[in-house]
């Protein structure tokens, strides 16, 4: 069976007012208590009969907990507070749904991921495609490469971009006859 349904931007609205009520009461808790927070929740749902819906949004769980203690991110304070924050709600106790209520239990905690995911969208993918890369160069050149930092990847994107520009560049001139732009100054 297959349930579906939409949030008005009031049920947004709502949603965002429960966490911001959440990052109040647990902003005396550290860093790591609310990471092994969020990390009992990801247990309690890996040993639970949860939906396909809320384990789909677990790996987004997983990549934000991946954020903050991955030392090879090295996030910079700012985006670590947010990411933080985001994950402060899954360390409140008296969360929207109790977690023990059968075949619901979790679908705050997955709505709020989604929310997040959204708010987080390009430090996430940016994290992903992070530890794609570190991989990749892991397979590429062993064990030495796990040790590869955030400005390393930077580094490697930089090169990259401008080498399609380059690319790009010379098959603008291939495609234009072959002669030099009036505009070019090289």
């Amino acid at each position: 069976m297959k349930i579906s349904f939409e949030l008005s931007e009031s049920d947004l609205n709502h949603f965002r007012d429960v966490m911001q009520k959440a990052r109040q009461a647990n902003s005396h808790l550290t860093t790591k208590d609310i990471v092994n927070n969020a990390c009992k929740l990801l247990k309690q749902i890996s040993a639970s009969d949860a939906s396909s819906f809320i384990r789909n949004r677990m790996s987004i769980l997983e990549t934000l907990i991946g954020m903050v203690v991955d030392r090879g991110w090295g996030m910079v304070e700012e985006d670590l507070d947010r990411v933080v924050q985001a994950l402060s709600y899954f360390s409140d106790a008296d969360d929207l749904i109790p977690d023990n209520i059968p075949g619901l239990g979790f679908l705050d905690d997955a709505i709020m991921i989604e929310l997040v995911a959204r708010e987080l969208e390009h430090e996430i993918q940016a994290y992903r495609d992070f530890v794609v890369y570190r991989a990749a160069e892991t397979s590429r050149h062993g064990e030495s490469a796990e040790s590869l930092e955030r400005a390393d990847w930077l580094e490697e994107r930089r090169v990259q971009l401008h080498s399609r520009m380059r690319r790009r560049r010379r098959r603008g001139r291939g495609g234009s006859g072959g002669g030099k732009s009036p505009f070019s100054l090289l």
